[in-house]
C-alpha cells in the first residue's frame, strides 16, 4: 500500500504534463491556422489590387501615352508583388509598388480630362478600397503572428514547440513605411 501513493503522484504528474502538452499543441495548431488564413486574406487583396492596376495603366495611357517609363515601373512593381512568396518579400514589393503608383498618379494629375474620366475615377476608387482592405488584412495577420510567436517563445513552450514543428512567423512589414502610410490618390 505504501507504494501506491508515489505511483499515484507520478501518474498524476504524467497525466498533468500530458494534458498540458495536448492543450498547448492544439492551441499552437489553431494559431498557425489563423496566421495561414490571415496570410491568405492578404494575398487575395494583393491579387485584387494587382488585377486593378492594368485597368489603371490603360486608362492613364489613353491620355499620357508618352510616359512609357512610368508604365513600365508600375508593371514591374506589380509583377514583383504577385511573385512575392513570403511576408518579407511582399513587404519590399509593397514599397516598390506604392512608389510606382505615386509616380503614375503624379502623371495623372497633369491631365485634368483624365481626372474627370469616369473610368479613371472608378478604378481609383476601387484601388483605394482595396488598399484599405490590405491594411486591415495586414493588421489581422500581424496580430495572429504576434500571438503565435509569443506562444512559441514563452516558457515552457519554448522547450518543445520547435521540436513539434512550430516556428516563428515573419511579420508583414513594409521596408519603407512612409510608402504605405496612406493609399495613393490624386488631388483634384
Amino acid at each position: 500500500m505504501e507504494w501506491l501513493v508515489p505511483v499515484l503522484i507520478i501518474v498524476g504528474l504524467v497525466l498533468l504534463i500530458g494534458i498540458y502538452l495536448w492543450a498547448t499543441y492544439n492551441s499552437l495548431v489553431q494559431l498557425k491556422v489563423r496566421v495561414d488564413e490571415a496570410w491568405s486574406g492578404i494575398t487575395v487583396q494583393l491579387k485584387r489590387r494587382a488585377d486593378l492596376i492594368p485597368n489603371l495603366i490603360e486608362t492613364v495611357k489613353g491620355y499620357a501615352s508618352h510616359e512609357k517609363a512610368v508604365f513600365e515601373n508600375v508593371t514591374r512593381a506589380r509583377a514583383e508583388t504577385l511573385s512575392a512568396g513570403s511576408p518579407g518579400a511582399a513587404g519590399i514589393a509593397e514599397g516598390h509598388l506604392q512608389q510606382a503608383l505615386r509616380s503614375l498618379f503624379a502623371v495623372a494629375e497633369a491631365y485634368p480630362q483624365l481626372q474627370a474620366s469616369q473610368n479613371f475615377l472608378q478604378v481609383q476608387s476601387a484601388l483605394v478600397d482595396t488598399e484599405d482592405k490590405i491594411q486591415a488584412a495586414r493588421r489581422f495577420y500581424n496580430g495572429g503572428v504576434r500571438e503565435l510567436n509569443t506562444k512559441i517563445k514563452v516558457f515552457p513552450n519554448n522547450m518543445f514547440a520547435k521540436g513539434l514543428g512550430f516556428t516563428e512567423r515573419e511579420f508583414f512589414e513594409v521596408a519603407d513605411s512612409g510608402a504605405i502610410s496612406e493609399p495613393p490618390r490624386v488631388q483634384f
